[in-house]
């Protein structure tokens, strides 16, 4: 399909039809399915937000259909692009690659996991984008001695007068979008608690799920510098997030630049553009966007080269990698490249996509082994030979 020429109305997408790759399930059942569940009260938006601001009434002799709709959900994602970044623009300097791959795991329902330095605004971007979308924004500093009930909410005793009770106090958790602030600094039982809301979006406390209200994020972070007294997260936790967005230093133009904001006057307040309704419609667009059985394959392959004990793996691999990538990468390659496709305006996937997207989905998903680090191989430089040695597919 050709891309849209430009001034051409936004491209219209086809029906959602089951993706040959769905989206990753949970990795597991409720440990009690009949236990009963707890409904989240519908989120409040803030004054002057989007979803607070009226609608004005317009007459129409039908009801708004399924393709109408559809229609006006990437009109508004199309026309909001460029207003998202100049919204954060007025907070973060720099580091365009990073906000691109945030919002399409945003867009898409994914989770990142951020690795960084301390100082590079990992913080301050993450809640920046929840403003732009008018999500609610909490951060969580893991640390050795946090609990699961620290992070999930606990049950206290309240006495009304007349008798006394056990009700949920929630936690932190119970946001839109969660910075889990050097996840790998806490033991793995809370990081156990983490993963039951990334996966199942709820939380269990004595024996009651607590469903958690959509959309729901978490974007970790991890210090690379400081690896003594941590917890590395296990492969199959590793594997939960969709990118792992590497955020670097920024070069000396940008760096000065952010030294004179920050010792000047106080920031433009960002403006809300979006709210979470607006958020699960992206989620269900992206999920329409076409995509061919060749790329699906290309994707496919570029994961399964990555797999060491396979007969067709490049030399390469057998040489430097351990424990390749599995099945969910090639799931959020795909995602992940139609959501790309979607914010630049295309109703198609490309192999530039799916190219530009490898090395945040593998980064995490291969581990190199011992002869690797002694010869000084990177990741990076793996996902490259993995690139140059898969051919993609040819067009027709």
């Amino acid at each position: 399909m050709a891309a849209a020429a430009p001034g051409a109305p936004p491209p219209t997408l086809p029906a959602a039809t089951p993706s040959p790759n769905p989206a990753p399930a949970p990795a597991h059942a409720p440990a009690n399915p009949s236990a009963p569940v707890a409904t989240p009260a519908a989120a409040t938006p803030r004054p002057g937000s989007p979803a607070n601001t009226p609608t004005p009434a317009t007459p129409s002799s039908r009801p708004e259909s399924p393709a109408d709709i559809e229609r006006r959900t990437v009109e508004r994602l199309l026309q909001g692009r460029a207003r998202i970044e100049a919204e954060l623009a007025k907070a973060v300097v720099g580091q365009r690659e990073v906000i691109e791959q945030i919002l399409i795991a945003l867009v898409a329902g994914g989770h990142c996991l951020i690795t960084g330095a301390p100082g590079l605004a990992k913080t301050l971007l993450v809640k920046s984008i929840a403003q732009v979308f008018d999500l609610r924004f909490q951060r969580i500093q893991f640390t050795p001695d946090l609990m699961p009930a620290d992070i999930t909410g606990t049950e206290i005793l309240q006495d009304s007068g007349s008798e006394r009770r056990m009700v949920f106090v929630p936690g932190p958790i119970f946001a839109n979008i969660i910075l889990a602030d050097e996840i790998n600094r806490t033991p793995p039982k809370t990081q156990a608690a983490l993963l039951e809301s990334m996966q199942e979006h709820q939380v269990t406390a004595a024996g009651v799920r607590h469903v958690l209200a959509p959309p729901f994020f978490v974007l970790a972070t991890q210090n690379p510098i400081e690896m003594e007294g941590t917890y590395p997260l296990p492969e199959a936790q590793l594997d939960r997030f969709m990118f792992n967005v590497l955020m670097d230093y920024l070069p000396e133009a940008d760096e000065v630049q952010v030294i004179q904001r920050t010792t000047g006057g106080a920031p433009a307040p960002i403006t809300p553009l979006f709210n979470g309704e607006d958020v699960l419609r992206f989620h269900q667009l992206v999920r329409s966007v076409p995509v061919a059985e060749e790329l699906v394959r290309y994707a496919v392959r570029l994961a399964a080269s990555s797999r060491p004990r396979q007969t067709d793996t490049p030399a390469f691999i057998k040489d430097w990698v351990s424990w390749g990538a599995g099945t969910r990468a090639a799931q959020f390659l795909i995602l992940g490249a139609k959501a790309r496709a979607l914010l630049a305006g295309r109703a198609h996937v490309t192999v530039e996509d799916i190219k530009a997207l490898a090395l945040p989905t593998l980064r995490h998903r291969i581990l190199l082994n011992y002869r690797a680090e002694a010869e000084g191989v990177r990741i990076e430089t793996v996902v490259t030979r993995i690139l140059e040695t898969v051919k993609p597919p040819v067009p027709a």
